[in-house]
């Protein structure tokens, strides 16, 4: 692929920062219980009340998780082809940035919501600029965009671990961070080189990977607070 050097992230760009404050205010999800997602149908209605509200709660994260990596892979879709359709996928994708950081502001506080969402238009912005640097040749510009990259995934694992470090330890989170990274870059590059066999392989292990961390983060939320979902609080001895 020959060099685009005028190729630049269009997330980073004075209108789609704009559009993004003007759609801050859209729906962001809440917990109800837990998470408030679209009306369901009746059927589905009836089958989400027979639920836990820890099983309501694993759901909800699993939809947030897949969407993340649902609009991930179409932005890396329509960025790489060019498609009229990026500006629109770019909204969307930003737009669950601010709904996994709502999901976590009934446990954790509104500010720890927005520092979340932060810490997540980063991993998203800064994953931007690595496919179009590498769609543009720019090895330089791959380089500390792939450093910045790992860097900020390890500011989410240790965003997370801090706020629940009995049930979300380091190592853990780090681990499941850059699995997260890694299959991702390879999902980007074999779209980018055209091997449509590993790409779609790729998209395949991404899925199970980004469930296994929805159910990682659901059920350390559900074990911190017990209460919350139907379960007696545990007594701490000497407390």
């Amino acid at each position: 692929m020959s060099p685009l050097t005028a190729e630049r992230n269009p997330l980073r760009t004075p209108t789609n920062r704009r559009r993004l404050l003007r759609n801050a205010g859209l729906g962001g999800a809440a917990l109800v219980g837990l998470i408030v997602l679209p009306r369901p149908s009746m059927a589905a209605a009836q089958r989400l009340a027979a639920d836990t509200p820890a099983e309501q709660l694993g759901k909800a994260m699993r939809k947030l998780w897949e969407d993340h990596i649902t609009w991930t892979r179409l932005f890396i879709v329509s960025a790489v082809a060019g498609l009229p359709d990026l500006d629109a996928t770019i909204q969307r994708l930003l737009q669950n940035q601010t709904d996994i950081g709502d999901a976590v502001k009934p446990f954790y506080g509104d500010a720890a919501g927005e520092q979340l969402t932060g810490l997540l238009r980063a991993h998203i912005l800064t994953a931007a600029d690595l496919v179009m640097a590498a769609k543009a040749g720019d090895t330089a510009k791959q380089t500390d965009a792939s450093t910045a990259w790992y860097a900020n995934a390890n500011d989410i694992a240790a965003f997370l671990n801090a706020a629940n470090p009995a049930n979300w330890p380091l190592a853990d989170m780090q681990a499941m961070m850059k699995a997260h990274l890694d299959l991702t870059l390879n999902e980007a590059v074999a779209h980018l080189t055209g091997d449509w066999a590993a790409d779609v392989a790729a998209y395949d292990q991404v899925h199970t990977e980004i469930l296994q961390m929805a159910d990682m983060l659901a059920d350390g939320i559900v074990a911190q607070f017990p209460a919350q979902f139907g379960a007696p609080a545990v007594q701490i001895p000497g407390h």
